[in-house]
């Protein structure tokens, strides 16, 4: 059987996101502005993986559409924090990365969310 590539592996991309963006924030510079907004990118950001993790032990379709639905959230939020970090903190190639990937796996859980409205 062809495995799909692994764009397409949510658990190891969601995983490999929230490990890009802990280390993106270990490299910012810490002060009264950042801090909070590091925190808050840190949550979210490692969040969209560990609501992904859940939806995939759901106990019912239900469950599984509430935690797909978290995932995506938590997107929207991620996206809210680069938005943020991006103009009171820092602009770099790095962020910008974790901007699009951001908006690709925000995309993914909407698909995924339209698709068990139906």
């Amino acid at each position: 059987m062809n495995q799909l590539p692994n764009k397409y592996n949510l658990t190891e991309r969601t995983t490999k996101f929230g490990m890009a963006i802990i280390r993106f924030c270990k490299l910012l510079k810490r002060d009264s502005v950042s801090n909070p907004l590091i925190s808050q990118l840190i949550r979210a950001g490692t969040s969209i993986g560990a609501n992904y993790a859940e939806a995939n032990n759901a106990s019912s379709k239900k469950d599984f559409r509430n935690k797909v639905f978290l995932c995506k959230k938590e997107a929207q939020e991620t996206k809210y924090w680069l938005q943020m970090m991006g103009e009171y903190i820092t602009k770099s190639e790095e962020l910008n990365k974790l901007g699009r990937e951001n908006q690709e796996l925000l995309m993914i859980f909407q698909k995924i969310c339209s698709s068990l409205d139906n």
